[in-house]
């Protein structure tokens, strides 16, 4: 009998199980020994010819049943006698005629493993359907891998179950007990209560549910049930609120007397369903989910295997397993997020060779020698390795950080010259027009006097200027261009471009850096960003990319006073800036964020503009700037804040990068609780830049929690990398650069702060793995669900 020898065969992997988990009665769901007593019960369904057999299976139900209740060398001789009492069990079965099967259990078969595959369509599924699978699409569950990997958000302790005796009112309780009556009540339209008394041996308790009038069907008198639910003292009875029962029929536990899963939720798929639909698919189709991870890996580790992890991820038998299980899944997220960026990224290179850029580099050391300060000593070390990747046939892929005033600028300047003295030209790439214009007016001032040719190109170039600067580019009659996404349009061409450097990197999704790489001869991609980006973060958006990190701010650089301002003290700080402009200084005042358009933004900064220089500065010029400004007002402007003929300069965020004016020491921002904790610190940074002390005062209303939190961290900190880790904390990694625009991966269970020591490990197996086994490169390396 062919079933029933598979029905041994499984009795004795879930022993070998149980043996593997150290006899921690923890091999399946709700415990080892009540899922061995379970299918020992299937196998009472069959009628035995021979008394032999019958003998067995008692004998391995009184073994089973003692099993919770031994300490582990009792365990381990238990599982022996069971395993020889399997082996004899076995052989009867082998004898014709010996085991009949007259009763099975008639049970509608599920897909067949061999037929559906993670990628399985789950209307196709057991217990879901089409209606369901409308609803489930609506969680982004559209096939049986997206199922299985619909995490828990939280769990349940619902494993102590009690005496009715001893529930306590205000809390939640668990309980079982017999259904002794129930009754269907309808005070008012619309409202449908059930009551039901059950009993054990301690007392009675009433349950009660509203509006669910079908089950009344299900509590019938004598029904044995395990109810969850919040306990109130009434009329000296407890009375309970359920938020969960179930009828006690022999099979597992799902949503009582165990650690319960608590998931991501829509309004018509209620927990008990997706419980459900989840238990059946772990039950009919882990088999189709293999381990994926390699051998020398899963023992380093001591991983739980995958199925035994995606298992306990969702209906742990206790806390130590789940963390077991969550270790893992996360660790194979983080690896193959890894494996993957870093294979790319070596297919890139394999694709077809970088440019050496060799012979006597004349501009740099100029440059160098020219600037009128030294260069740091984070500077020089990262320009070291710049330049050992831009010598190399390989093509340069790295990353720098620095925070804001570290000298990016600089180091990018360097690598550029280099591109140049080497006979090729390099383009660098800012976000938005303002900035692209300070770097340009920078180049142009440094690199002018050493002859190189620089260029701007913008969205907002006359058409005939436009035609004319593209054709002199692909004529190489420009050395180094500068640009925003213009530069990514197909009819900008270039002769020789062999260096790209893309300036706060963060604002650019993954295929605009890819876009103007296609443009070159596999050139040389520099990335920088002002943004500090917490080393865990940046392994998961750049981990296809080198990091170096300018970790050191330059001599002379003072920190910036900073200060919350009451508006109770706003004429205060009114009186403050008139007096350090009496001094000789400058100042900032930057206006609240605005979400609706740049339109609006703009239209707010022009009044407070003409307000403050009407009412509170009219002995000083006040300036304005905003992003719809053209390119030529912004430079105007500009120009006469660097020259002090503007004195207050009123401005949006547009002034969050790049602008560089020594003699500003004040800045003013309004409507605070608008800003992020790292946009903030990037404003702050536009001052500070001189010899003169300077200040930030930031005001608004700071009616949120989070709000006085990321006030509190910006007073009390200059640190851009501790400021970016709160960021990260306050706001999560989806909130601070945005998951849609920038790439960010959506992970299903890691968490890149709590897991980072997990993703430092991944990140070096991937490298050791792809190093020992070179053709993984040429595999997919997705995590496949």
């Amino acid at each position: 009998m062919a079933e029933i020898r598979e029905a041994i065969e499984n009795l004795k992997q879930l022993l070998q199980r149980e043996e593997r988990l150290g006899y921690t009665n923890a091999a399946c769901f709700g415990g080892f020994s009540s899922h061995f007593l379970s299918c020992l019960a299937e196998l009472e369904n069959f009628s035995l010819d021979k008394a032999d057999a019958l003998v067995i299976l008692k004998y391995l139900a009184a073994l089973i049943s003692e099993y919770p209740k031994l300490l582990m060398p009792e365990r381990r001789e238990t599982l022996h006698k069971i395993s020889a009492a399997l082996d004899s069990l076995s052989q009867l079965g082998g004898e014709a005629g010996a085991l009949v099967c007259t009763n099975k259990k008639a049970k509608t078969p599920p897909l067949p493993v061999g037929k559906i595959g993670p990628q399985a369509a789950v209307h196709a599924l057991k217990q879901v359907g089409p209606n369901r699978a409308k609803i489930l699409a609506r969680l982004g569950i559209k096939t049986l891998g997206e199922l299985i990997y619909h995490f828990p958000r939280r769990y349940e302790d619902r494993s102590k179950i009690k005496k009715i005796a001893e529930l306590q009112p205000g809390e939640i309780e668990t309980f079982c007990g017999s259904v002794l009556n129930v009754e269907e009540l309808k005070p008012r339209r619309r409202l449908t209560i059930i009551k039901a008394t059950i009993g054990d041996a301690t007392g009675q308790a009433q349950a009660v549910w509203f509006n669910q009038p079908y089950l009344k069907r299900q509590l019938s008198k004598g029904v044995n049930v395990l109810v969850t639910g919040k306990v109130e003292r009434k009329f000296f009875q407890s009375e309970v609120a359920v938020h969960d029962f179930e009828v006690l029929d022999g099979s597992d536990l799902i949503h009582a007397g165990r650690i319960v899963p608590v998931y991501p939720a829509t309004e018509r798929l209620p927990q008990k369903t997706i419980r459900q639909i989840i238990y059946r698919a772990l039950e009919d189709y882990l088999a189709v989910f293999p381990e994926q991870l390699p051998v020398e890996l899963l023992e380093k580790y001591k991983f739980l295997s995958r199925s035994e992890a995606l298992r306990a991820i969702h209906f742990p038998p206790d806390w130590k397993t789940l963390n077991e299980a969550r270790r893992r899944l996360v660790y194979e997220e983080l690896f193959f997020l890894q494996l993957k960026l870093i294979a790319n990224k070596k297919v890139v290179e394999q694709k077809k060779p970088g440019i050496a850029h060799q012979g006597p580099n004349p501009r740099v050391e100029e440059f160098c020698r020219r600037l009128p300060y030294p260069l740091t000593g984070a500077q020089k070390k990262v320009i070291n390795e710049i330049l050992l990747d831009m010598e190399s046939s390989q093509p340069m892929s790295r990353l720098v950080q620095g925070d804001v005033g570290s000298g990016k600028t600089v180091v990018a300047m360097v690598a550029l010259l280099k591109a140049v003295d080497s006979g090729f030209q390099g383009a660098l790439m800012a976000p938005t027009e303002i900035l692209a214009e300070q770097h340009y007016l920078n180049l142009r001032q440094l690199l002018t006097p050493l002859d190189v040719r620089v260029a701007l190109l913008t969205g907002s170039l006359p058409k005939k200027a436009k035609e004319e600067l593209l054709t002199r580019i692909a004529a190489g009659q420009v050395d180094i261009v500068v640009g925003t996404h213009a530069l990514l349009q197909e009819n900008v061409r270039f002769k020789t471009l062999s260096l790209a450097v893309t300036d706060e990197q963060h604002r650019f999704g993954v295929m605009q850096r890819s876009v103007l790489q296609e443009k070159g001869l596999n050139p040389d991609v520099l990335v920088m960003t002002a943004t500090p980006i917490p080393r865990t973060l940046a392994l998961t958006l750049y981990g296809d990319l080198d990091l170096s990190v300018i970790d050191e701010l330059p001599p002379g650089r003072k920190p910036v006073l900073t200060r919350y301002i009451p508006e109770s003290k706003r004429n205060d700080a009114y009186l403050f800036i008139k007096e350090e402009i009496e001094r000789g200084r400058q100042a900032y005042i930057v206006c609240p964020l605005v979400d609706e358009s740049e339109a609006i933004e703009a239209e707010a900064a022009t009044k407070l503009a003409a307000y403050l220089q009407e009412k509170i500065f009219p002995e000083y010029r006040v300036g304005l700037l905003h992003g719809r400004m053209s390119s030529q007002e912004k430079e105007d402007v500009m120009n006469d804040f660097r020259d002090n003929s503007i004195k207050i300069l009123v401005a949006t965020t547009v002034i969050e990068v790049g602008v560089n004016v020594p003699n500003a020491t004040i800045m003013l921002i309004e409507g605070v609780e608008r800003f992020g904790l790292a946009q903030l610190h990037q404003l702050r940074g536009r001052i500070g830049r001189g010899e003169h002390k300077s200040y930030c005062f930031l005001m608004g209303n700071l009616k949120s929690d989070e709000a006085k939190a990321r006030v509190k961290i910006l007073v009390s900190c200059s640190d851009g990398f501790v400021i970016a880790e709160e960021d990260l904390n306050l706001r999560g990694p989806g909130e601070f650069f945005g998951t849609r625009q920038h790439g960010l991966p959506e992970l299903k269970i890691a968490d890149l702060i709590k897991d980072a020591p997990i993703l430092e490990r991944a990140r070096q197996d991937a490298f050791t793995m792809l190093k020992k086994y070179p053709t993984l490169v040429n595999q997919s390396q997705t995590l496949r669900i």
